[in-house]
């Protein structure tokens, strides 16, 4: 089972790589303060990995995208025995409002039921979802 200290970990080292990728693009996107993340693990289901990481390279991100759900990062951890059913990754929205306004729209999206659908024909690939939403503080290179 993955510790709460390495997902504490995995999501600093996040931030701080994105914040120096990202921060430079700031403005041009239009991201002010109030900008909110979140941080979302998934247990996936013994042997389902490989497919719910296709699921998420081949529709998932991009119909986040439509959304407003804008994709920070996705990781793998890289040690087992979380290496091989747990996918971590962290979006950003404006704020909590329109991080749930997005999530409902995904959520009823026909293309999403359709992909969500077609890719758990052979049983469903996640276990378990944990969310957390989390502030970036005035110090942070990403915000």
């Amino acid at each position: 089972m993955l510790k709460k200290g390495v997902v504490i970990i995995v999501a600093v080292v996040t931030i701080f790589t994105a914040g120096f990728w990202l921060g430079r693009e700031k403005t041009a996107q239009g991201f002010g303060k109030g900008r909110i993340f979140e941080m979302r693990t998934y247990t996936a289901n013994e042997g389902k990995l490989a497919a719910l990481q296709a699921r998420f390279r081949e529709h998932t991100t991009k119909i986040f995208g439509k959304h407003g759900i804008q994709n920070v990062g996705y990781w793998v951890p890289a040690d087992a025995p979380a290496s091989q059913n747990t996918l971590i990754y962290i979006v950003a929205f404006p704020d909590r409002e329109a991080a749930k306004k997005s999530w409902a729209e995904f959520r009823e999206d026909p293309e999403w039921k359709k992909v969500q659908q077609e890719s758990e024909v052979d049983g469903k690939l996640v276990n378990k979802v944990d969310s957390v939403f989390m502030d970036p503080t005035d110090y942070s290179p990403i915000q």
